[in-house]
């Protein structure tokens, strides 16, 4: 059996001009899986959905769990994909995971580390002067929209985009040719029913949902799009605040027992409607005969909110480094190639579905592009596992506020850095030099620092951390801040 390389060389010599996608290759015969036809053969390359939900907790699905929440064509789409119950968003927090996906590369690398300022919280509490932080992607970094034009592909940004405006640093200058509600904003500035006040976005009639029309903008791009390769990149502005929905979904979830620390109605109404909006969009792909050439992905772009709902049995929630800020619900639909109901353990991050989405698309990496993740087709396709080591995190900066399972009482996290490798996960605080260390395969919840029980583990983990530092230039905090009098 030819080895991966090989496979990508005699896939790519089979087409020209990226005609023909791997899944297309796939099927006829290169050496993962599907039956041989003139059919396949001659199939575009693949169209490519990636929902991206924001604040989306690890259990606040259906399939991971939840029994208050009701998700049940996101549970439809895990039952005929693959889930990741090791998926990872590269940050805590929103801006620098969206920067992370798109750019396929870590935030040292460009400069986004949290959201807005780096020193947020109250001076006089801050040890350390945090690293800048930079708020908008910079315009000449090459996204998965630029990287896959070259295969023929038209690609549209619905939703939240949270990296700059455009025409300067928005969705339109990181070659996407369609922006629809994507601007600087976080969140929905005037809340999620019209008026939007959203600059990219027009307001629909009184009562309209913002969930039910950038869904109704989704499909619109599908139709439109049918008869070319399309990438469509829907990053809700749900579940994130302000916590708003529709009356009758509210009542409904206000009759419904709590489980599990999940018992917000309002929320809980919210991702019913996103759930309702990608039952839609899966609806409209079988209608036009589309789902067999179509690859969902299914994402969030960090933990649940603590206090909104409960990410047991994760520790912590979004703004935090331990598993209940970074750690989502994923999942990957791609027909005739991944089984259906199947279950993938290994740990993923953000980083690595850039080089993913080349790979099945077909598209060459572009020129002198340099990316931090690894392609999980492997995963996909069969295979136990990848061929790093670990997955990084870099946090250098203040990000305030009191949640459940923080380290203290004043932030979220202060800054830090963390590394998983294997079942073990170190975490460094750069305040105090504090090393914590879990193993989460017997520790999920994050509960039992092993650094001083295991040092040797801990010094292990550390030095992986300082390679990787070095590598990519991360900047470490150390000028004290003045005004530093707890």
């Amino acid at each position: 059996m030819m080895n991966r390389r090989d496979f990508l060389k005699h896939c790519a010599a089979a087409v020209e001009g990226f005609a023909l996608s791997s899944y297309a290759l796939t099927a006829a015969g290169c050496g993962l899986s599907g039956k041989t036809s003139q059919a396949n053969v001659d199939r575009k390359p693949p169209n490519i959905v990636f929902l991206f939900i924001d604040d989306m907790g690890w259990r606040d699905v259906g399939f991971m769990g939840s029994r208050y929440y009701e998700t049940p064509n996101i549970d439809k789409l895990a039952a005929h994909g693959m889930v990741f119950t090791n998926a990872y968003s590269n940050a805590p927090n929103c801006a620098p995971a969206r920067a992370c996906l798109l750019s396929g590369q870590y935030s040292p690398r460009h400069g986004v580390y949290t959201v807005e300022s780096s020193s947020r919280g109250q001076s006089r509490y801050r040890k350390l002067i945090p690293v800048e932080n930079t708020k908008v992607l910079d315009p000449n970094t090459v996204t998965i929209a630029e990287a896959i034009k070259p295969a023929g592909y038209v690609s549209a940004s619905i939703g939240k985009w949270h990296l700059g405006d455009d025409p300067q640093s928005g969705p339109r200058a990181q070659g996407f040719d369609v922006n629809v509600a994507g601007y600087r904003a976080g969140h929905p500035q005037r809340g999620y029913f019209v008026p939007y006040k959203n600059p990219e976005l027009s307001d629909g009639p009184p009562g309209e949902y913002l969930t039910d029309r950038l869904t109704d903008e989704a499909l619109k791009f599908i139709e439109t799009n049918k008869d070319k390769p399309f990438f469509l990149y829907l990053p809700h502005y749900a579940i994130h605040t302000p916590l708003q929905a529709k009356a009758e979904l509210i009542e409904k979830y206000k009759k419904k027992p709590g489980s599990g620390g999940q018992n917000n109605p309002t929320y809980a109404a919210m991702i019913e409607s996103t759930d309702q909006g990608v039952g839609r969009i899966m609806d409209k792909l079988d209608e036009l005969d589309l789902t067999g050439n179509t690859i969902v992905f299914f994402f969030s772009d960090n933990g649940g909110v603590k206090g909104i709902t409960s990410n047991e049995p994760l520790r912590g929630g979004k703004g935090m480094l331990y598993e209940g800020g970074i750690r989502e619900p994923m999942v990957v639909r791609w027909p005739g190639v991944v089984k259906s109901g199947t279950t993938c353990e290994t740990p993923i991050i953000g980083v690595d579905l850039f080089p993913t989405i080349l790979e099945m698309t077909g598209a060459p990496r572009p020129a002198g592009k340099l990316l931090d993740g690894e392609s999980i087709v492997p995963l996909l396709t069969g295979a136990k596992g990848l061929s790093r080591e670990a997955i990084f995190w870099h946090f250098p900066a203040y990000l305030q506020g009191k949640a459940e399972g923080a380290r203290d009482p004043r932030f979220r996290t202060r800054p830090g850095a963390a590394v998983r490798a294997g079942d073990w996960k170190l975490i460094e605080y750069f305040e105090d030099g504090v090393l914590e260390l879990y193993n989460l395969k017997d520790d999920i919840g994050e509960q039992k620092n092993l650094a001083e029980a295991l040092p040797e583990k801990a010094k292990e983990l550390h030095r992986l951390m300082l390679t990787w530092r070095r590598k990519v230039n991360a900047p470490v905090p150390t000028e004290l801040n003045p005004d530093y009098n707890p």
